[in-house]
């Protein structure tokens, strides 16, 4: 049975992402925040804030000797909304910067050794468009710039782990209709999640270091 592991499970894309999994037989492992939160039938809970390193060395611990395929960093916030120059809200931004670039990093780095002992070896990054510097448009920038972070994190860990067989890549969810992506926005959860489940199930080694949108096209750095 195929293993992956979820951060992030308990809303939005990480909740969908779960539940597809779920429903197609892997053995699913969801991180949420508590106890409380919501997870799709099936899936195993740990509860780990990504921002904690402590919690995350608890839940190396609690994996230790257990092979994941898939490591999937979703967990992220957006931070506070509507912050411009002049207005900067510095708490907000790195905490930002905590959840979405430090503890993708961590929980990484925390389970490589599960990583490295899986068949598929395959580590994905929940980034975003907003983090093209190629695209850059000023709006959002505390999220765009953890996101930007993170797809150098990506590079990075794929140079590293080339060795080693693993497969990193930063994928994009594409605008969805989530808490984080508002109402108006064009795609499905259900979409979204199908799209980057069909990208991370035809991964090969030349796409290590790639940031491929939730339809599998190339999106410049």
């Amino acid at each position: 049975m195929n293993t992956i592991l979820i951060t992030g499970a308990g809303r939005g894309l990480g909740y969908e992402l779960a539940r597809q999994y779920a429903a197609d037989g892997w053995r699913v492992i969801g991180t949420v925040r508590s106890a409380q939160a919501k997870l799709p039938a099936g899936v195993e809970r740990q509860i780990v804030d990504v921002s904690d390193r402590k919690q995350i060395a608890a839940l190396a611990s609690a994996l230790r000797g257990m092979a994941l395929d898939v490591l999937f960093c979703n967990a992220g916030i957006s931070g506070k909304r509507g912050m411009a120059l002049g207005s900067f809200d510095y708490d907000s931004w790195e905490e930002v910067l905590r959840v979405n670039l430090l503890g993708a990093a961590a929980v990484t780095e925390a389970l490589l050794p599960n990583i490295l002992a899986g068949e598929r070896k395959v580590i994905a990054m929940m980034s975003s468009r907003l983090g093209s510097i190629a695209e850059a448009s000023g709006m959002t920038l505390p999220y765009a710039t953890s996101k930007a972070a993170l797809n150098m994190l990506v590079k990075g860990l794929a140079a590293t782990l080339a060795s080693k067989g693993a497969i990193v890549v930063a994928l994009s969810p594409g605008w969805v209709r989530t808490d984080m992506g508002g109402a108006t926005a064009p795609l499905a959860p259900e979409a979204s999640v199908a799209g980057l489940r069909k990208v991370i199930g035809g991964l090969r080694a030349a796409d290590s270091g790639k940031f491929l949108s939730h339809d599998g096209s190339p999106i410049p750095w």
